[in-house]
């Protein structure tokens, strides 16, 4: 036998050796191919026009409402993941929406609970996104994407104690395909669907059955305190 030959178990060895290789290669030229598209969501909100309700509401946003994304991996070579971080978009519009919407809003430091210092509020709302949807175009020279998201809102006492909970739906999508790229066009209708969650929030509020029952009773206690 040849010094130049390679013996059973080496040739294996060599064998593996190079289908991993060959594989890590194949990894590496895949995930160059699938690109990964960013999206953290800027937009402008307009206050509402409308007279505040007598109330003072505590808010809290749990760290999950604070760094919300989305992810979606690319389901093929020639597809792109995405990523679209709406957090900030969001804390923003709840915060101008909320501020406008009530008489006085209070930003709570901790998750209400009865061993939690807090200031004097008449309640709390937490906001949380539940699910978000999105779809794309179904030609890529076609820049108009929907975005749907699915809210879930707590109404507690400062103590924790529910007050009310009740979900709601937002709807956003380009509202033109002329936009420079897709990030533009999925920050759009990103902005649309806060818009529209809005929109629903301000209609909806004083229509939840629990939340209704509190406002009034709210009302009856601060009129009993008025006549003594």
């Amino acid at each position: 036998m040849s010094d130049s030959m390679t013996s059973g178990p080496d040739r294996q060895t060599a064998r593996r050796s190079g289908l991993a290789r060959a594989g890590l290669l194949f990894c590496l030229v895949f995930v160059a191919s699938c690109s990964t598209k960013e999206v953290i969501v800027v937009g402008n909100f307009p206050p509402p026009l409308m007279e505040p309700l007598p109330v003072t509401l505590g808010v809290w946003y749990e760290p999950d409402f604070l760094g919300h994304e989305f992810f979606d991996e690319a389901k093929g070579r020639a597809e792109s993941s995405w990523i679209v971080k709406t957090g900030d978009a969001q804390v923003q519009m709840w915060s101008q929406l909320l501020n406008n919407m009530f008489t006085r809003i209070t930003k709570m430091d901790g998750k209400p609970a009865p061993d939690q210092m807090n200031p004097i509020v008449d309640a709390v709302l937490i906001p949380r996104v539940d699910e978000l949807q999105y779809a794309i175009p179904a030609h890529t020279n076609v820049k108009v994407y929907e975005i749907w998201m699915r809210y879930a809102f707590e109404l507690v006492t400062t103590n924790g104690e529910p007050i009310a909970e009740w979900t709601m739906t937002a709807y956003g999508k380009t509202p033109t395909a002329f936009l420079q790229s897709d990030e533009a066009a999925v920050n759009l209708a990103a902005v649309v669907a806060l818009r529209d969650a809005g929109a629903h929030f301000i209609t909806s509020f004083q229509k939840v059955p629990a939340v209704a029952a509190w406002l009034e009773e709210l009302q009856q206690q601060r009129a009993a305190v008025a006549s003594r």
